[in-house]
């Protein structure tokens, strides 16, 4: 990993702090407004780290029989919901580190959990089903099941869930589960974000595309020519540009006036090695990407989806997941090896070296 102690004046990745969790950092997430960053891991262990210092505030190892494959903090952040393997979900105090519910989901198996944004309902994927539970882990209904195994969540500001599996994306209603909207694709669908404003929804599908509807108008097209499936996605916050994996290029395309559709994306070049993770800083054009390849980059954006770079560090282990502090001034890391890191956040840096050639993507509509 790189010295964070002899960063440049220059770079935003400012000094910051690191530890070591069990294994594989799968999740986590800032909790109590990001005082606090919490991870799980692949050997099912939980953990909280001060998240000015990085000192331990609390471990939990081995809740999760088979590893942590997910975590969810409440827009509060008092309350955290992991799920695991073991086809349960752990609701925990924050502050202390003490579950205050273990919620039996299923023999699957539970891969996603995501609060709404009000932070009255908990949805949990496991295998075809999506169970809904409200804030004390009461379950409030459990769908159908889907044609295929769920592959991502996630929740409106309408107060709807969006489910993605093989075929289809679909809208539930958060009180009863009653479908709402469904869009159909004839294909398999690996990963799913949904705009600010809930209009745009955008997949990732197996065949190296990326698709996405305008629920306003019922208008859907597709973004070819990615070199592997685009497992990362995020939309900032404005809903102005949505950036994609897909390859070792980040590639972020523009919804603004009547873009995509018959518009060049911006190409990203910095990593060597495929996009693993992406997330947009928070009321900011500022984007974190993390890679294969072991690289943490912090990019500028303009509304075009044109950008630079501005900060880049090498963890020397393929990047899990990146979570920026809520406030937009630090960013969290966590890695393949177990390692969790934290740099805080300073001004936009200078150009940084090694571009890289323009992929041939382009939209088609439908």
């Amino acid at each position: 990993m790189s010295d964070l102690n002899g960063g440049s004046p220059m770079e935003v990745l400012g000094e910051g702090w690191s530890a070591m969790v069990g294994d594989y950092a799968m999740a986590g997430g800032w909790s109590r407004g990001g005082e606090a960053l919490v991870v799980g891991d692949a050997e099912g262990g939980v953990y909280a780290f001060d998240g000015e210092s990085g000192e331990t505030a609390w471990e939990r190892r081995g809740v999760h029989d088979g590893g942590v494959l997910s975590v969810a903090v409440h827009p509060k952040g008092s309350v955290i919901a992991t799920a695991g393997q073991d086809g349960r979900v752990l609701l925990w105090n924050a502050d202390e580190g003490q579950v205050t519910r273990a919620i039996d989901v299923g023999s699957s198996w539970v891969e996603k959990v995501a609060w709404s944004q009000d932070g009255q309902r908990l949805a949990a994927s496991c295998s075809r089903q999506v169970c809904v539970y409200d804030v004390d882990g009461a379950e409030v209904w459990r769908s159908d099941d889907h044609p295929s195994t769920v592959s991502a969540l996630a929740w409106s500001r309408r107060g709807e869930l969006a489910t993605a599996c093989y075929g289809r994306v679909s809208f539930l209603g958060a009180a009863t589960g009653k479908a709402r909207q469904t869009l159909e694709w004839q294909g398999s669908l690996v990963s799913m974000v949904l705009s600010p404003d809930g209009d745009i929804v955008a997949c990732g599908s197996q065949d190296n595309s990326v698709h996405f509807w305008r629920r306003s108008t019922g208008q859907d097209s597709e973004m070819w020519g990615y070199p592997a499936k685009p497992s990362a996605l995020a939309f900032d916050d404005s809903g102005t540009v949505l950036a994609t994996g897909g390859g070792a290029s980040v590639t972020v395309w523009s919804f603004r006036k009547k873009g995509p559709e018959g518009t060049r994306p911006g190409v990203l070049a910095f990593h060597e090695q495929p996009i693993s993770t992406l997330a947009f800083a928070p009321g900011a054009m500022r984007l974190a990407s993390g890679g294969r390849d072991g690289a943490v980059v912090v990019w500028m954006l303009k509304v075009t989806g044109r950008g630079r770079p501005v900060g880049a560090e090498d963890l020397g282990a393929p990047v899990a997941q990146l979570y920026w502090r809520p406030d937009g001034r630090a960013l969290a890391a966590l890695d393949a090896r177990g390692g969790v890191t934290v740099w805080k956040i300073g001004q936009e840096s200078g150009r940084i070296r090694r571009p890289r050639q323009e992929q041939g993507l382009s939209t088609g509509g439908n």
